[in-house]
């Protein structure tokens, strides 16, 4: 096998992941290759630097603002579960009115409600095409998660 091919398989072989077959042809090639042993080598020293890599404790400090961060975003959820809410019951309320004060009326022309009543419909389909689009955008955003 040429050196290329050996070293990609080096790490599998460190890792003791190849088959007896790949293995047997790494050994072969490395008890010929002054460059190929070089390498593996190199990363026999970064697999050892690795497993020596701690994580840092936190300070106190960080994990109360990560706690303070999480109350913030529950109220913050909350608010717009009531806002939303309330929305809804306006929304609703209106058009109730809307239809018994406007549409029901037979005074008024049937083309001013079919103008009325496409208005509504169009502004209700952009209005949830929006929301969608947002929602979309939001849940897909890579980079949601880094600070500014």
């Amino acid at each position: 096998m040429r050196c290329d091919e050996i070293r990609e398989l080096l790490a599998g072989y460190q890792d003791g992941e190849l088959d007896a077959a790949q293995t047997a042809q790494v050994r072969e090639h490395l008890a010929g290759c002054e460059s190929c042993r070089a390498e593996l080598a190199r990363l026999e020293r970064v697999k050892e630097v690795a497993s020596k890599v701690q994580y840092k404790d936190l300070p106190l400090e960080i994990w109360e603002g990560y706690w303070q961060g999480v109350y913030r975003r529950i109220e913050r959820g909350l608010g717009w579960v009531f806002a939303s809410f309330g929305a809804v019951v306006l929304i609703c309320f209106g058009l109730f009115h809307l239809i018994r004060d406007f549409f029901l009326r037979p005074e008024v022309s049937i083309f001013a409600k079919l103008g009325v009543a496409g208005l509504i419909a169009g502004g209700a389909f952009l209005l949830v095409s929006l929301i969608r689009e947002r929602m979309f955008a939001y849940y897909r955003e890579r980079y949601r998660e880094v600070q500014r």
